[in-house]
């Protein structure tokens, strides 16, 4: 606000979220059911060195309302040594592109331990993610530029080896 000669201006910033509430896509239930092994396992270039384990799980659904969280479980049912930790990682995908190329950045921006030494075989760890309110936003997809998210489960034993298993999920306002 422009003030007279001897006053100083006046100004004030203030921060505002806009929610568009139409949208063709509604967050509709797609449950994800998973088993993780070594044998499930990709990426892996020395497979023997795997602990034998066997984990299974669900994600209560990939196609997610930002504002609600991301549930599920995941039972360790055999494992032949000791675990470390689970984590649950939150990770946006941004893609940029032309006709020369695309560029990919994968950035994680949340981390949650779910279960922390060597947890019981055959109990179910719940998972509950609130999702960040300044690093989310409703996936999107255009020609040149793509804002996804992913949700790693991460395995830790305590020999420091990890595994991983990502899930791509779809973030909508309702």
């Amino acid at each position: 606000m422009k003030r007279s000669l001897l006053n100083k201006d006046l100004s004030k910033q203030c921060e505002f979220i806009v929610e568009y509430k139409d949208q063709d896509d509604k967050a509709k239930s797609k449950p994800v059911n998973f088993t993780i092994t070594p044998e499930t396992l990709t990426n892996i270039k020395e497979k023997e060195r795997v602990p034998k384990f066997k984990a299974r799980g669900k994600l209560d659904s990939a196609l997610l309302c930002i504002s609600k969280p991301l549930t599920g479980e995941i039972v360790i049912e055999s494992c032949e040594t000791g675990i470390k930790s689970i984590e649950i990682q939150l990770v946006r995908v941004e893609t940029c592109g032309c006709a020369e190329g695309f560029a990919k950045d994968a950035t994680e921006i949340q981390n949650i331990q779910i279960a922390d030494g060597d947890v019981m075989r055959g109990i179910h760890i719940p998972i509950f993610m609130i999702f960040p309110r300044l690093f989310t936003c409703p996936t999107l997809t255009t020609n040149n530029f793509k804002v996804e998210f992913e949700v790693n489960v991460v395995i830790i034993f305590q020999d420091d080896y990890l595994v991983t298993e990502n899930f791509p999920i779809k973030l909508t306002r309702f």
